[in-house]
C-alpha cells in the first residue's frame, strides 16, 4: 500500500473497505440493497472532525494544521524525514524542494491536505 493510501485508511476514507462492506449486503439481499451501500460508504470525509478527535486523545499537544509530522504523527505514521521524503517522492514534489525540508515539509503538508480533499475528504479552503 502507497503511503498516501495509509493516511487515506487511517482518516476512514474506505477505499478497501467500501468495495469489502456492500458484499454481506450483497449476498443478503442482491437487489437494492447493494446499489445504496456504495455511495453512503465513499461518501464526503470530515478530515478535521476526525484529526481534531485525534488531537483530543492525543497524550502529546500537536499542530497538526500547519505541520506534516504532527500531521502524520496524529495518524499513528511514521513521521521520521526518510518516510516525508517517501511520501514526498510519492506525490511527485518538485526536486528542487526536496533539499530543503523545511520547504519540503510545507509542500508535503499543503499537498496532503490537497489530496484528501481531492479524494472526498472535506477539508476547509483555509487549510489548503
Amino acid at each position: 500500500m502507497s503511503f498516501f493510501g495509509k493516511i487515506l485508511d487511517k482518516l476512514g476514507f474506505g477505499h478497501k473497505d467500501a468495495a469489502a462492506a456492500p458484499a454481506p449486503a450483497a449476498e443478503a439481499a442482491p437487489t437494492a440493497a447493494a446499489a445504496p451501500a456504495a455511495p453512503v460508504a465513499i461518501s464526503v470525509v470530515d478530515v478535521v472532525s476526525q484529526l481534531e478527535a485525534l488531537a483530543t486523545a492525543h497524550p502529546e499537544k500537536l499542530n497538526w494544521k500547519v505541520s506534516i509530522v504532527d500531521l502524520l504523527k496524529l495518524l499513528g505514521l511514521d513521521s521520521s524525514l526518510a518516510s516525508r521524503k517517501e511520501l514526498a517522492t510519492e506525490l511527485g514534489c518538485p526536486a528542487d524542494k526536496m533539499g530543503d525540508s523545511a520547504q519540503m515539509n510545507m509542500w508535503l503538508h499543503k499537498t496532503v491536505l490537497q489530496k484528501l480533499a481531492d479524494n472526498g475528504g472535506n477539508v476547509p479552503a483555509e487549510l489548503l
